[in-house]
């Protein structure tokens, strides 16, 4: 894994970017952009970045790269989004979680190069990567504007699941890792929690059997009537045994003993690399219990521990660690919480966003994707 950090000085754009590029072998890119504010509106900031992918792009160690999704963080997304032109070159999701370096928006890129990648590929504006057999499908940014957090959510399954149905996948079989992003999670997880659990019940998904990885956190879809966001991958043509769950149950429970429905991470076995995974992790005990209530760097130490030992259950390390989102409840911790990563994480892309977690006696809340090299010898390659 490469690790390269620059910054386009005329945008006042800084890029983060981690390569994965075995010689011969397929290439993945996890790029997160940062604008610095400047003092200007929002439509500003969204030309230098825009500007900013533009030139990403255009590097010669780019050379061939397609965006598989994009992920917007923004400040304002009910404003912002209408003054942002159609994306068609992936599948996008747009999302109200403020960056706190004080920018009105930051991005995350997914890229490859080396595979066959068709944008917009269904009625939901899917991106499918097909290579070796596989069929990945990313959708991204799924809202329905009518109805309270249980129907959105309940709907919103159902919606989906007919999708991989057009797509000759299923949710218990196919399905790799969610994203669920709710308007006011403080009050509104309750009803999603019910709707998946429910539904995830009518597809044989329950405590006996195995979850999804998967994010629950606060964020504002862009449309003011839309509690929920979904976005999701999914993966067809590999074996049972190429997927792994991860437990980690030195310092983590299953999640279905305090009444959700996720799994703490998956591993995917791939003949010449492996992906972890991870869901979003909190400070949290092998009993389900919050640890180190009202103290966000001991919350954040902790959380460290217990990503480290999922990734460690997968074989590996934070230096596989492709990227990582870091959800704050709130903004006087970024100052501390951001050296503490600066410290620890220096050559991961990393961002940090204003997003509420679960539960309120959770301060701080982070997810990843690794990456490492392997020889599985049984399986096709990614």
């Amino acid at each position: 894994m490469q690790f390269n950090k620059f910054r386009i000085e005329k945008l006042g754009v800084t890029i983060e970017l981690t390569t994965f590029a075995p010689e011969g072998k397929v290439a993945e890119y996890h790029a997160i952009l940062h604008v610095e504010p400047q003092g200007e509106p929002f439509e500003k900031q969204l030309r230098r970045i825009i500007l900013a992918e533009k030139e990403l792009m255009a590097l010669d160690d780019m050379a061939g790269a397609k965006p598989v999704f994009k992920r917007y963080f923004l400040s304002d997304a009910a404003n912002q989004r209408p003054l942002m032109p159609q994306d068609d070159t992936c599948t996008v999701s747009y999302i109200q979680q403020p960056p706190l370096d004080g920018s009105k928006l930051a991005t995350w890129f997914y890229l490859q190069r080396g595979t066959e990648i068709i944008p917009t590929s269904d009625r939901l504006r899917s991106t499918v990567i097909r290579h070796n057999g596989y069929e990945h499908l990313w959708t991204m940014g799924l809202t329905i504007a009518e109805g309270s957090s249980y129907s959105q959510t309940q709907n919103l399954l159902e919606d989906y699941e007919e999708l991989l149905d057009e797509h000759q996948m299923t949710l218990e079989d196919h399905c790799i890792r969610t994203w669920f992003f709710v308007r006011d999670v403080d009050t509104q997880y309750k009803g999603l929690v019910l709707a998946r659990w429910e539904n995830f019940a009518q597809h044989g998904l329950v405590p006996e059997t195995h979850y999804i990885a998967s994010t629950g956190i606060g964020g504002n879809p862009p449309d003011p009537k839309a509690i929920i966001q979904l976005g999701s991958y999914a993966l067809k043509g590999f074996k049972p045994e190429q997927q792994r769950y991860l437990y980690a149950t030195s310092h983590l429970n299953r999640t279905s003993e305090y009444g959700v429905t996720f799994e703490r991470g998956t591993l995917l076995k791939f003949g010449d690399r492996n992906h972890a995974i991870i869901s979003g992790t909190a400070s949290i005990n092998n009993k389900g219990e919050v640890e180190h209530v009202g103290d966000v760097v001991m919350q954040t130490k902790r959380m460290w521990e217990n990503v480290e030992t999922l990734l460690a259950e997968a074989g590996m390390t934070m230096d596989d660690a492709a990227q990582l989102i870091v959800y704050l409840r709130d903004t006087a911790d970024f100052e501390v919480v951001s050296e503490m990563f600066r410290q620890k994480y220096p050559n991961t892309p990393t961002v940090f966003t204003l997003a509420p977690v679960c539960r309120p006696t959770w301060l701080i809340e982070m997810e990843c994707m690794a990456i490492q090299p392997a020889k599985n010898d049984e399986f096709s390659d990614f």
